[in-house]
């Protein structure tokens, strides 16, 4: 099976309401939750409907999580970053040094440069029990073939790998 593409990017998997779901309980209200690769806008519809105040933006708006600092104030960090800029988006929240949530594929636990950003800074997963149906480009739902997680900081969860159902 191939990842599903759209100009040319196998980096467009949405993210689908129950993911966004198993995150919620873990969110304080009174955060200004900041949404950086926002894509068609899912979690950041999700969280609103959830009555959190959350900001919008990713490299189509204007905005390049990676070079710019945003010109508004937040609390917390919630994405699902395009994979193939995973540890660049990984260094860049930990270097705001305030909670992120990132839906990652449980391999992202792998790899040297990864692995030293969770020593020094932590991390903690939200491990849902079964795989994520992200919405593709065709605009179906897809069996994912990799197991996903949302890796967090600062979240303070009650242990540092929660096993949630969806």
């Amino acid at each position: 099976m191939m990842p599903p593409k759209q100009n040319n990017s196998p980096d467009d998997f949405q993210t689908p309401e129950v993911a966004v779901r198993l995150l919620i309980p873990f969110l304080k209200k009174e955060w200004i939750i900041w949404e950086p690769a926002i894509g068609k806008g899912n979690i950041v519809n999700v969280l609103k409907k959830g009555g959190f105040e959350v900001k919008g933006t990713d490299i189509l708006t204007g905005f390049d999580f990676l070079k710019q600092i945003p010109d508004f104030e937040f609390d917390c960090i919630i994405t699902n970053p395009p994979y193939s800029l995973k540890d660049e988006f990984l260094e860049r929240a930990y270097w705001y040094d305030k909670p992120f949530a990132m839906l990652l594929p449980i391999t992202a636990l792998e790899g040297q440069k990864r692995q030293e950003l969770y020593k020094k800074h932590g991390i903690q997963l939200i491990i849902p029990n079964k795989r994520i149906n992200f919405e593709t480009p065709s605009g179906k739902g897809s069996g994912s073939w990799f197991a996903s997680a949302w890796f967090t900081y600062k979240f303070d969860l009650p242990k540092d790998i929660m096993f949630e159902v969806m």
